[in-house]
């Protein structure tokens, strides 16, 4: 890939095509869209991965954002989206990479997102623990 990463270094992916209703004024996909998918693919990884006892017991909620807008797509084009945690857990916080490629690997939009795990029935947060962090940390395949 041309960011100098492969597949292999990223835990989850998912694709996602810009519908009409994604774009706009300027042609290509809204600022406000990337967000969204961004969040999307942070919450189908936690499904995909996540026990269900994790997942009927926590909820996790975003608390900063940082974004890089490299290049876009337009309606019908595919962007290949890619996360990971990154480092270790903090008290009730992880930190998430995402990175949305074209199909020839060239980075469209990259985000370093935080985010704060809480308990769902009394939405105070919760410390991550090793049992809940240890799905996210795994080698990659290569390692």
């Amino acid at each position: 890939m041309s960011d100098g990463t492969s597949e292999y270094d990223w835990a989850f992916t998912r694709d996602f095509t810009a519908e009409p209703g994604d774009i706009d004024e300027l042609g290509h996909v809204n600022n406000a869209r990337w967000v969204s998918w961004i969040q999307d693919i942070a919450v189908a990884h936690w499904h995909a991965v996540a026990p269900e006892e994790h997942q009927a017991r926590y909820i996790w909620v975003v608390s900063r954002h940082e974004i890089d807008y490299r290049g876009n797509i337009k309606a019908g084009e595919t962007a290949h989206g890619r996360t990971r945690v990154s480092g270790s857990p903090r008290g009730a916080r992880f930190d998430r990479e995402v990175q949305f490629v074209d199909g020839e690997g060239k980075v469209l939009v990259s985000a370093l997102t935080r985010w704060a795990m809480l308990d769902r029935e009394t939405m105070r947060p919760q410390r991550i623990t090793s049992e809940i962090a240890a799905p996210f940390l795994r080698p990659s395949p290569r390692a």
